[in-house]
């Protein structure tokens, strides 16, 4: 039987499917690579939302004390958010006395870039407010 013949029964010949594993192994692998840097992807922006929306709520209940301010808010947050994440992180910080529900507060507000895995994945930014009742002088 030559080696290009089909066999008995209408199998392929011997040696036609040589490399498919090696084929399917990387087709298979490339999706899977690109599902976990999504994963780790989406874990990250989370993990830097969450620390961010933390750092400007304490720096809000630091700011709305009643011998602090909006400056003292500002800077407390940032020193949060660099000892968390990075000075990067840190660079869009303000604070302002605003009133909500006809309560005085303190209004912290965060602005920062959105951590990309690689080169690839979404920009943008994350802006996240912390607020906290102002306490009476």
């Amino acid at each position: 039987m030559s080696r290009g013949a089909p066999r008995a029964g209408g199998a392929p010949p011997r040696g036609a499917e040589d490399g498919s594993a090696v084929v399917d192994f990387v087709l298979v692998s490339v999706l899977l690579v690109v599902l976990f840097l999504g994963v780790v992807q989406v874990a990250l922006a989370q993990h830097v939302r969450s620390m961010l929306v933390d750092s400007a709520a304490e720096g809000a209940r630091y700011g709305a004390r009643a011998d602090r301010g909006p400056d003292d808010a500002v800077r407390r947050t940032r020193e949060l958010v660099t000892a968390d994440l990075s000075s990067r992180y840190a660079r869009d910080v303000t604070a302002r006395y605003t009133t909500r529900d006809g309560v005085d507060v303190v209004e912290v507000s965060v602005e920062a870039p959105l951590p990309v895995v690689g080169l690839l994945g979404p920009g943008g930014v994350i802006d996240v407010v912390g607020h906290a009742v102002r306490e009476p002088r």
